[in-house]
């Protein structure tokens, strides 16, 4: 049986999201909790203006998760640990004939992160393909879905400091996860980018994930992470993807067109340098949902995704809560796509 990761912005049957559980690491005080279902519920309400949103609930959660969302949000109660949708749940594909089936890959908490906990999320990936009415792909890679950016024509971009990394999969070489990958999503091309962002190699980060440092809106078209300021740590290494990029071509053997992103003017929280990035979004059908940061550089990021998502409409919302606790937009949802035809 053969399968493709189609691209994200292929139509959509509906987006899956985790709701954000009380007296998990990112909920770890009342307001907390407050604060972090509010941003993930403006998410959920952004999304659900284009397609269908299901929600995944912890049944303690049940009655608030209610209070929180719209009717027009689906919820699928299940046990979790933490919220991060794109990474505990499936990457959904497609089969030979176009129907859809789901990815189940290992989840151990980022590679075993100290602080993390995965005994009920690492079963999320079932919960989600069984809701879904999909059959399960099964994976021994231990891998999250902000760990790969597809175009969904062949290419895949990936980072030596997850996909390799110790904690996820001692021993496999390179070789052994390009096949693992073109096996189970169907790529011939994956692109080794060195690391991610600086603060995502922090304490509470996922050691490099390629989704916030890069993405492919459209074969041949690379969105890359522009950290103008030479005070950041993230200044070298934008210039370092860009001049890597530049050299690369995809699955077709075109070179690619490397489109800078800028980055938020913000450098700095409470907790030192930002990982803000406006390359965290999610395509949905119709729209581009946006990381908005009350940055000056907000409205230069989404001039640049309104080119290269043509007849999107470009929706803003706040992220600043969820990239305090350690992702953004694009991390907290999964598009499940409709059957190809």
């Amino acid at each position: 049986m053969s399968w493709h990761m189609p691209a994200e912005h292929a139509p959509h049957r509906r987006t899956w999201m985790a709701f954000p559980p009380a007296g998990s690491e990112i909920t770890a005080t009342p307001q907390a909790v407050t604060e972090a279902r509010t941003a993930w519920t403006a998410v959920a309400h952004a999304v659900a203006e284009f397609e269908p949103v299901t929600m995944i609930v912890d049944p303690a959660d049940a009655a608030a998760a209610r209070t929180c969302l719209s009717s027009a949000i689906e919820i699928v109660e299940a046990p979790l640990d933490d919220a991060w949708m794109r990474d505990i749940g499936p990457t959904f594909v497609h089969a030979a004939d176009g129907a859809v089936a789901a990815v189940d890959w290992v989840f151990n908490g980022w590679g075993q992160q100290e602080w993390a906990r995965w005994d009920h999320d690492s079963k999320i990936g079932r919960t989600v393909a069984a809701a879904a009415g999909t059959p399960v792909v099964d994976s021994a890679l231990v891998n999250e879905g902000g760990g790969i950016q597809v175009d969904g024509a062949g290419t895949v971009l990936v980072t030596e400091t997850v996909q390799l990394d110790p904690y996820r999969n001692p021993g496999l070489t390179k070789a052994e996860i390009e096949a693992e990958l073109r096996r189970t999503i169907g790529v011939d091309t994956v692109i080794w980018l060195p690391r991610g962002l600086w603060r995502d190699s922090q304490r509470f980060g996922t050691r490099g994930h390629a989704d916030i440092v890069a993405a492919l809106p459209a074969p041949g078209v690379v969105l890359v992470h522009d950290q103008r300021d030479p005070e950041h740590p993230d200044h070298a290494l934008g210039r370092q993807l860009t001049k890597q990029l530049a050299a690369e071509t995809d699955s077709a053997g075109k070179p690619f067109e490397v489109v800078p992103v800028p980055a938020p003017r913000t450098l700095r929280d409470e907790e030192g340098f930002v990982d803000y990035s406006y390359i965290n979004h999610y395509v949905c059908n119709g729209a581009v949902i946006l990381c908005g940061f009350d940055d000056r550089n907000d409205a230069e990021a989404a001039a640049v995704l309104a080119d290269v998502y043509p007849g999107r409409v470009i929706v803003t919302v706040d992220a600043r809560e969820i990239f305090a606790r350690g992702g953004g937009i694009h991390c907290i949802t999964q598009n499940e796509p409709l059957p190809a035809r």
